[in-house]
């Protein structure tokens, strides 16, 4: 039951072609894994971009206050939400292809729409816009993910290249924006979505099931499922309610710009170490107990940044802040893959991520705006214990 074949449909030369392209033992072709890779990175691009997206283009650039910059986060992200509660259940008997190139359509243009205008209730509009199509497209993109031979080792492949991808958005992102305005960062990001809704036109995998999978689709998932689903959702608005300021908390303490800069890059070269590392412990740690392990990264990371002074503690901290995320993720999305075969839960990836992260960050910049920093670090660690409770739940009876 662990391990669920798939394999593009074709016919003839086609299915030859793509049988022969199979990469990394997935059941995929090449191009059908380009697509779901390309396809993660730009549904997951609140994930890597949220403090240029956020800290430096709406407060810095479009001179936002904190609560109203996270308030177009918070739509974004419950754009994300609502498409993936209304299609994970149905993942297996929608089409996959039409619906993730359709999603990440209605994302480009959103983000297009966005370059072009300055009105606030406009870009409420098109964030919510924005996060539906990208929410519907990481659907199917992370349910197909989770029917593969090893998702586990293709999950941790997405893991690093989004990290790749994020050196390139933060190492970038505030160039773009003084160079060429904040409009143009949400050019770049149209052309991410449309970019990902080419690839998913040409070659997203349309994968056949085994029954065992059908067999658990018909059931009802375990509370196991859904406590992890639960956690991993507590753990991501902990993570989104810091994460969008980290660039403002070193500006307000006076460190220079081009400090902050360089320790936003470094996020996404210490993000290229989580992933690999976890699929190289696939076999041989407890997913739960990695799980668990993370966690407390996590709230080690957190407690430095917003409690402890100094510049190397903040400058280390930050470069260090998505990469427990990364690894608990990686694991956890192996461990549901083993636990729900439907691939149901996987499907709702997005929902799981984002539902938490909808409220994360307006509740943060609310917090900053009546007790700072300090208080807002208090705030995500009680948060993160809260995930803990929840995984040691989902670790019980196996």
């Amino acid at each position: 039951m662990e391990n669920i074949s798939v394999s593009p449909l074709g016919h003839g030369a086609e299915a030859q072609e793509a049988h022969e392209e199979t990469a990394a033992s997935d059941g995929f072709s090449r191009a059908s894994i380009a697509s779901l890779l390309v396809g993660h990175c730009a549904g997951m691009l609140d994930l890597v971009a949220l403090p240029v997206w956020v800290g430096a283009n709406l407060v810095g650039w479009f001179q936002l206050d904190p609560q109203k910059a996270g308030l177009l986060a918070t739509l974004f992200l419950s754009g994300q939400v609502v498409s993936s509660m209304f299609l994970a259940p149905r993942f297996g008997r929608v089409p996959a292809r039409l619906l993730a190139a359709g999603g990440f359509g209605v994302g480009a243009l959103a983000f297009f729409g966005l370059a072009m205008t300055s009105n606030y209730l406009a870009m409420l509009a098109l964030h919510l816009m924005g996060g539906l199509g990208a929410g519907c497209a990481l659907t199917m993109v992370h349910g197909t993910m989770g029917r593969s031979i090893r998702p586990h080792r293709l999950f941790a492949f997405a893991g690093l290249t989004l990290a790749c991808f994020g050196i390139v958005i933060l190492g970038s992102g505030k160039a773009i924006i003084a160079a060429a305005s904040g409009h143009a960062l949400f050019l770049v990001f149209g052309a991410v979505m449309a970019v990902a809704a080419l690839l998913a036109a040409c070659a997203f995998p349309r994968a056949r099931v085994q029954a065992a999978s059908q067999h658990a689709a018909a059931g009802k998932l375990s509370p196991r499922v859904w406590a992890g689903m639960i956690g991993m959702g507590i753990f991501c608005m902990a993570q989104s309610m810091i994460f969008p300021f980290i660039e403002r908390i070193g500006i307000d303490r006076g460190y220079s710009i081009a400090l902050v800069s360089t320790v936003l890059m470094a996020i996404g070269f210490c993000n290229l170490m989580p992933t690999p590392l976890a699929a190289l412990l696939e076999k041989r740690v407890r997913a739960e107990s990695a799980i668990l392990a993370g966690i407390v990264v996590h709230i080690a990371i957190i407690t430095a940044i917003t409690q402890l002074p100094g510049i190397e503690t903040y400058a280390i901290g930050v470069a260090l802040v998505t990469t427990p995320m990364l690894f608990v993720h990686t694991f956890l999305f192996g461990l549901l893959a083993r636990l729900d075969p439907s691939g149901r839960s996987l499907a709702a990836t997005p929902a799981m991520v984002m539902i938490g992260s909808t409220i994360g960050p307006v509740f943060g910049g609310t917090l900053v705006m009546a007790v700072g920093y300090s208080g807002l670090g208090i705030g995500v660690v009680m948060l993160a214990i809260a995930a803990a409770a929840c995984f040691y739940k989902m670790g019980k009876g196996e």
